[in-house]
């Protein structure tokens, strides 16, 4: 296992669409098995493919480490968010790509979401509460979109967005 280079804001691989995948292949498997091992070691309870430089519709979550509970380990390929629940709440948000920054972003409290699993089998699952929003969080990233972009107020949103670009500046 390896423990892979983790993207951070303004690599333009967290601003692109990613690709399905076609075929779950040894590569594939080695990139889940890696994603899990950099994102246990970071810490964190989700990754996306994008986030390590891949882009492909690939999220690796353990949402159960943040709960104090035994793993949940699962990795989603091609993962879809086929409804939302109309309740929401708000909730501070980190990112691994975006270290020192966490702000309040608001999501739905339950997600159905399809996905196809490691073994190529199709899967359906319910997640509710921080599951669901680990779920969304890492799939905004497979399509470009980061937590900075859901701030919830507009002029803090404005303001680390500056913040970042400024950073991003001086590299």
């Amino acid at each position: 296992m390896a423990i892979l280079e983790i993207e951070t804001f303004g690599a333009e691989v967290l601003r692109k669409v990613a690709e399905p995948i076609e075929n779950i292949d040894d590569a594939i498997l080695k990139l889940v098995e890696d994603m899990f091992h950099t994102m246990y070691e970071a810490p964190g309870v989700g990754l996306a493919a994008p986030q390590v430089g891949h882009s492909l519709r690939l999220v690796v979550i353990d949402h159960a480490l943040e709960e104090g509970k035994p793993g949940e380990p699962m990795a989603l390929i091609n993962p879809v968010i086929l409804s939302r629940a109309e309740e929401e709440d708000q909730m501070e948000e980190g990112c691994l790509s975006i270290p020192d920054v966490s702000e309040p972003v608001i999501r739905s409290l339950a997600v159905d979401v399809a996905a196809i699993n490691t073994d190529g089998k199709e899967i359906k699952l319910t997640a509710e509460g921080f599951q669901a929003r680990v779920i969304q969080h890492e799939l905004d990233h497979l399509d470009g979109i980061l937590f900075v972009d859901k701030i919830v107020s507009l002029l803090k949103r404005r303001m680390v967005k500056k913040r970042l670009a400024k950073k991003l500046k001086r590299r």
